[in-house]
């Protein structure tokens, strides 16, 4: 896949697709062009980890179920992306193993290689999907959590530790500081300290 990055302008959804299943190294795809996914942090690792264990464990057994970022998700018929989680329900339409297309919840947890990107390009393709009920986006190098709602004209509004978060597309309700289970931020040391002293 990365001499296919490397010798095409453009790039076919079917070549795309086919060398996203043999790629060690992952791409999203932008009409023809494909972009390589940058690795993650510990921070990143442990905020993705522990949403989606949360969000499993209230969802099991429900027709809605989370996915991590190795799976991707169908913007527009040209664009692809891989966000770090999203929610989806068994009466998705892809047919594909490897592709998804009507999330009810994506979630990006934010670094300084991809703010821009994820609160701009991102979004717009996001809350264009007739699908998605909301958008979470999650600092790692601070402790604050964004969430977008449809329901709310896709206003944001703005979680701290100490506060709860509801996601209402899959009704489930978390402390925020459980989002930040073993994160080292400076918010989250003296969020503790202070936890401790009380």
């Amino acid at each position: 896949m990365p001499s296919l990055a490397h010798q095409f302008d453009s790039l076919s959804v079917e070549a795309y697709l086919a060398g996203e299943r043999q790629s060690e190294q992952k791409y999203e795809y932008v009409d023809g062009k494909v972009y390589a996914m940058a690795g993650a942090s510990a921070n990143h690792n442990f905020i993705a980890g522990n949403l989606y264990a949360l969000i499993w464990n209230h969802q099991r057994g429900k027709p809605c179920f989370p996915m991590t970022s190795d799976m991707l998700i169908k913007t527009a018929a040209q664009r692809f992306r891989y966000p770090d989680l999203m929610v989806v329900c068994n009466d998705d339409p892809s047919q594909d193993a490897y592709v998804r297309e009507s999330p009810i919840l994506l979630v990006e947890v934010l670094s300084g290689s991809t703010h821009r990107k994820d609160k701009t390009e991102k979004r717009a393709e996001y809350l264009a999907l007739p699908s998605l009920l909301e958008y979470v986006l999650i600092e790692q190098d601070i402790a604050e959590v964004v969430v977008q709602r449809r329901s709310e004209a896709w206003r944001s509004s703005y979680y701290y530790p100490g506060s709860s978060v509801t996601l209402e597309s899959i009704g489930l309700t978390l402390a925020v500081e459980t989002i930040y289970e073993r994160v080292d931020n400076a918010d989250m040391r003296v969020f503790w300290m202070e936890s401790n002293a009380e």
